[in-house]
């Protein structure tokens, strides 16, 4: 019976889910980029009117500081208004009407309750004002507008100055203020630095600016009631204290400036037309096609839904198509190892890959199964003659039937070796197989190991046993093992060699690698058995008979052995001709 998946655990209700988060995440990021467009179209025409806003007011406080009245303000706020496409209206501070651009923009005033701003070139509004360097408009000249003979002689004042600072590296210019006084200022902005060139008079009032200063430093003094205590000063034409002794701190020149700035309010008061309220609105706007009432809001809505809808149909109809292969591997993974059958791979995407892995993975798998029953029937097989042989002379022996002696101890002394022989095999296998055999190398002189390895093989039979090398290589293996591989190798060859025969043991040196060949003159392996010859308990003559081959595990054993020392055993053949193994073991 299949069991039910968890519903936070199914593949469609995330992939519905992951649909549906990736579809709200949409929605809400068109909101978003609606709201953000529509800020930003807002923040330009907000922009745009704050620059309208500028210049209409700073035409207007133009206009009051080079007047003492609002007569002929009329055409100037026409003007502007036709420039800057906005409705215009000047009031006084009680909201009387001054002038406006339109009998509709003197309508605005009533429906107004924040003017955009105070006109006063005496208080300008730093909030909409171009940076003008004051308080005081630039252009409120009052009586210190100079003559044309007194500008000539403060202009050649201004140009010896500027060569002054030219020579000492200090590049300046001269600037005419709107009185006609020139003043320096240094090549980068601002007032030049204090050197011995700024003492040639050019500071000096000239005839029309000593009444007017005179009248300034009287006001300044009351307004500043003596908080410069110890150092005297005078105003200069540019409307800055020059201190006559040690200067003062600096809350103290702030204090003296503040006032000079207050005198000079009250002092040009009569120069500049009055105080006035300035209104500045935009022309009629069209209604919008579109607004946000309820029913462009049910609109949006629907459409979110249908969209919602529309992804909830077709993230269905997908996780559908996705589930399906995946409940049909999983039947398959959950049939008995001996009825599983392959997935049909219906689809070339990740889950036809998978499909395809499946298959591939229960082919091995049932290879692997044949394999397992095979060895456990070889291990029966090998184990079972020996303990038979062993059950039959004991049972033979108790019946009396033979006479235990010397000859039937040896005989069963024989099969118990041969059977302590199979397991210790089976134990190597499975330690190799596992990981845990561990080799012990240490400096072996290896043609040593082979003269012992082979003189020990010389009285088994009639093959002759020769080594050939030119090398007496001294490598770092471990000598048991390496003895237990080539005898392995040894006794295969010479079991398999007919009397007469020759078995050569080669021993060879390359960079970085020892290679030792066993090349027998037996009748070979055939080429279909070839592959077969390192596979646990595989006997080329298919007899399962020890009169010509071991337990069938030797030559495994020896690759794996050789492979546990970073090497590897190798096997080639030509029927009629022989075989040869090769070991092929690091020297570094």
């Amino acid at each position: 019976m299949r069991a039910a998946v968890p519903p936070h655990r199914s593949l469609l209700v995330r992939l519905l889910a992951t649909s549906m988060l990736i579809a709200v995440c949409a929605v809400a990021a068109t909101a978003w980029l609606t709201v953000q467009l529509t800020t930003r179209a807002v923040t330009v025409e907000q922009s745009r009117t704050l620059a309208s806003d500028t210049d209409v007011y700073n035409a207007i406080i133009a206009y009051a500081a080079g007047h003492d009245s609002w007569n002929g303000a009329a055409e100037l706020v026409r003007r502007q208004a036709d420039l800057t496409g906005t409705r215009i209206a000047l009031t006084t501070p009680d909201r009387a009407l001054i002038a406006a651009s339109s009998p509709d923009a003197a309508d605005a005033v009533a429906a107004s309750d924040v003017p955009t701003a105070t006109v006063d070139p005496l208080s300008l509004d730093r909030g909409i004002v171009r940076d003008t360097g004051g308080r005081i408009h630039p252009d409120v000249v009052g009586p210190y507008r100079l003559t044309d003979a007194e500008r000539d002689q403060l202009r050649r004042l201004a140009d010896v100055e500027v060569v002054c600072l030219g020579r000492q590296n200090l590049p300046a210019e001269v600037v005419t203020l709107p009185s006609g006084r020139p003043t320096i200022r240094a090549a980068g902005g601002g007032p030049p630095p204090i050197t011995r060139c700024a003492l040639m008079g050019r500071l000096d009032p000239v005839g029309t600016e000593r009444g007017p200063l005179a009248e300034l430093a009287g006001l300044t003094i009351r307004c500043n009631s003596g908080s410069v205590k110890d150092a005297g000063y005078t105003i200069t034409p540019e409307f800055t204290p020059r201190y006559d002794g040690d200067p003062p701190t600096a809350d103290e020149d702030n204090r003296v400036r503040d006032c000079i700035e207050e005198a000079r309010r009250a002092q040009l008061r009569p120069y500049v037309a009055p105080r006035a309220l300035l209104f500045v609105t935009g022309l009629a706007a069209p209604t919008p096609a579109v607004t946000l009432s309820t029913a462009n809001t049910l609109r949006i809505a629907g459409t979110a839904l249908v969209i919602l809808l529309l992804t909830l149909a077709a993230t269905i109809v997908a996780g559908r198509r996705l589930v399906r292969p995946l409940r049909a591997l999983t039947d398959a993974a959950r049939q008995p190892a001996d009825r599983q059958e392959p997935v049909p791979i219906t689809t070339r995407d990740e889950i036809g890959y998978l499909a395809a892995a499946f298959n591939d993975l229960s082919a091995r798998r049932q290879a692997l199964e044949q394999q397992r029953t095979a060895m456990v029937n070889d291990i029966a097989h090998e184990l079972r003659t020996p303990l038979t042989n062993i059950r039959t002379w004991l049972e033979t022996a108790r019946d009396g039937a033979v006479e235990v002696d010397q000859e039937v101890l040896d005989l069963l002394v024989e099969e118990s070796v041969l059977l302590h022989h199979v397991v210790d095999d089976l134990r190597d296998i499975a330690a190799l197989e596992a990981g845990s055999l561990r080799v012990h190398p240490e400096p072996t002189y290896v043609r040593d190991l082979l003269e012992q390895l082979l003189d020990a093989h010389r009285g088994a039979g009639t093959v002759t046993l020769t080594l050939s090398t030119t090398d007496d290589p001294e490598v770092t293996v471990d000598p048991v093992r390496l003895r237990q591989i080539v005898g392995n190798l040894v006794s295969n060859a010479v079991r398999h060699t007919s009397p007469g025969g020759t078995v050569t043991v080669l021993l060879s040196m390359r960079p970085g690698r020892m290679v030792i060949a066993v090349t027998d003159t037996g009748p070979g392996i055939a080429a279909a058995d070839l592959p077969k010859v390192f596979d646990r308990f595989w006997r080329a003559d298919g007899s399962r008979s020890r009169t010509t081959g071991g337990s069938g595990l030797g030559l495994p054993i020896a690759r794996q052995l050789a492979r546990a020392h970073g090497g590897d055993l190798t096997a080639t053949s030509t029927p009629g001709h022989g075989a040869t193994f090769t070991v092929i073991l690091p020297t570094t």
